[in-house]
């Protein structure tokens, strides 16, 4: 064993007496020591019940004879870090997490791994963690929130935080009254969970389970079901299975298990920031996964879900109508059913024991909202290396577009045009210098597109960014642009005035300039200077590579 390092032989002796400080018994010494590696947080709504979590994983663990060790990690919440400088910290952080759990690993020896995740980049840095570490893993995240429920005499509404962020924008448009905003935000998130739509918390939750690293229902029950308490006591039991059986991360997150993950993403609609994401769990896994590969998934794999902000429905409706795995089930033609599980299982075992039972929610084939997948990847002239849109989340007229580009140099620009009134139906908003390196951090630019959103505008005007969009983003908002304007991509050319064309059926970003403008505009740019010249985010700065490649540090 592994952790044989820490407590065999004379010389550890030291060793052996600190592990007793810790109230390891003689007879414990001869079991395997597995890390429970938690990310509990008191700031964080999806997060603030993750003790409950481990100690049902530790009990697990215990029954199938081994020692759990419970460390920790950090978690952003990115709703409350949204739209301040906070969130330029929200996805670093992702580096962070993973380079966290692999020193806390690696310093204590540990034979197995239990990850124990819920929110946005959280979920994403543990699975990068993971398939570094390369020990027998399995992943428990503290599942979705329950929606709200708004009650008024036209009956009850499900609501959720991306209600909230909307009705800022029907308040600045003089829709709504500050009274009705503030029973909304008293109702709207009702309890511990990650915010219950399919925002970037649950897609990668239920991404998870598609890739293979979470037992069935990981990605959907509800956080405050009796189910998932046995789901983390499952997920400990089974870790010392995989354990016995050498069972590692890059014995199940493969090209095939990430093509399963992206094909599942596609029928669900996910947030844009899964490809951020798959991308850099795909480059720690050294597994080759080029962004066009992507649009070949999209363009085969229908959309059957239309979860929030795309549709009425929550992560709680999806559970009852049968999880991801009944998604993958009606999907099975298009998988790679032989991929392996944590369960031990193939996926073809795993989805044979599926309960289809919500045709609503999960549409089949037959029936989808769109023969082709929620998210695209387009490219043209305005994006050389891709950029990123929840085509499931776009109104039908705004696929295709063109129109003048306004052009601003940060979020707060814009969210200032917006609540003067001062952005025009039939626009393209550019948002520059908030890519990985310009922001630093990659803001989510969810404030300008809810606002935009509650007073109706979403189906008018389209928004272009170099940063991202959260999962909660509704409306023609195309994030990712790559390469990004601080490494002097097209993007940190444009103009107000220019025309800008967008085909999402074609895969097509486009700006009307000719490649001898456009050199001649970049020519004309001084050096990127850094925002921000301290501390952390001054590394990140000068580590960060492209959105395109997952916004991983550069070698």
């Amino acid at each position: 064993m592994k952790s044989d390092v820490v407590k065999k032989g004379i010389e550890r002796a030291p060793h052996r007496s600190l592990l007793y400080a810790l109230g390891v018994t003689p007879a414990e010494m001869d079991k395997p020591f597995i890390g429970i590696i938690n990310s509990f947080s008191e700031i964080v709504p999806g997060h603030i019940y993750l003790r409950d979590i481990a100690e049902a994983v530790k009990a697990g663990v215990r029954s199938g004879g081994g020692v759990p060790f419970e460390v920790n990690t950090i978690a952003v919440c990115d709703g409350i870090a949204m739209n301040h400088p906070g969130m330029k910290y929200s996805l670093p952080s992702r580096e962070l997490i993973a380079d966290s759990a692999e020193i806390m690993a690696e310093a204590h020896a540990f034979d197995a791994l239990v990850f124990i995740p819920n929110c946005d980049k959280i979920t994403p840095g543990m699975l990068m963690a993971a398939v570094r570490l390369n020990l027998p893993t399995i992943f428990i995240s503290g599942g979705p929130m329950l929606a709200g429920r708004l009650y008024s005499n036209n009956g009850v509404k499900q609501v959720d935080v991306s209600s909230v962020f909307e009705a800022v924008g029907r308040v600045a448009g003089g829709e709504m009254s500050n009274e009705d905003l503030e029973r909304l935000e008293r109702v709207a998130c009702p309890g511990c969970g990650s915010c219950a739509g399919m925002f970037t918390a649950n897609t990668m939750n239920c991404l998870t389970e598609a890739l293979g690293m979470g037992l069935a229902g990981n990605g959907t029950i509800p956080a405050v079901d009796a189910r998932r308490m046995q789901l983390a006591k499952d997920a400990g039991y089974q870790v010392m299975k995989l354990l016995a059986d050498d069972i590692r991360p890059r014995d199940i997150i493969t090209k095939d298990s990430i093509h399963n993950a992206f094909t599942v993403d596609m029928a669900l609609g996910g947030s844009t920031n899964s490809v951020l994401h798959l991308m850099a769990i795909a480059h720690e896994a050294e597994v080759g996964f080029p962004l066009p590969m992507v649009n070949e998934i999209s363009r085969r794999t229908p959309c059957l879900c239309k979860l929030s902000p795309a549709g009425e429905y929550h992560i709680e409706d999806l559970d009852k109508a049968g999880g991801i795995v009944a998604v993958m089930k009606e999907l099975q033609g298009l998988l790679n059913l032989e991929a392996r599980t944590v369960s031990g299982k193939s996926v073809a075992q795993v989805i044979a024991d599926s309960r289809f039972i919500g045709k609503k929610v999960i549409h089949s084939i037959a029936d989808a909202y769109s023969a082709t997948g929620g998210i695209a990847i387009l490219f043209g002239n305005l994006a050389p290396d891709g950029a990123v849109v929840k085509r499931s989340a776009v109104d039908p007229s705004m696929l295709v577009h063109q129109g003048p580009a306004r052009v601003f140099d940060s979020e707060e620009e814009v969210t200032t045009a917006i609540i003067n009134g001062s952005i025009k139906s039939g626009e393209v908003v550019v948002i520059r210098y908030e890519g990985p390196k310009g922001g630093p951090g990659m803001r989510e630019m969810l404030t300008p597109t809810s606002l935009l959103s509650g007073m109706g505008m979403d189906k008018e005007v389209v928004l272009i960014t170099d940063g991202r969009f959260s999962g909660a983003t509704r409306g023609a908002a195309i994030g990712h642009v790559s390469p990004e304007a601080a490494s002097k991509g097209p993007i940190a050319a444009l103009r107000d005035g220019d025309i800008i064309k967008i085909d999402i059926p074609n895969y097509r970003l486009e700006v009307k300039l000719s490649d001898n403008e456009m050199a001649e505009r970049l020519s004309q740019l001084g050096e990127f200077e850094p925002k921000v010249k301290t501390g952390y985010l001054r590394y990140y700065t000068e580590k960060v590579g492209s959105a395109s490649t997952g916004a991983v540090f550069s070698q």
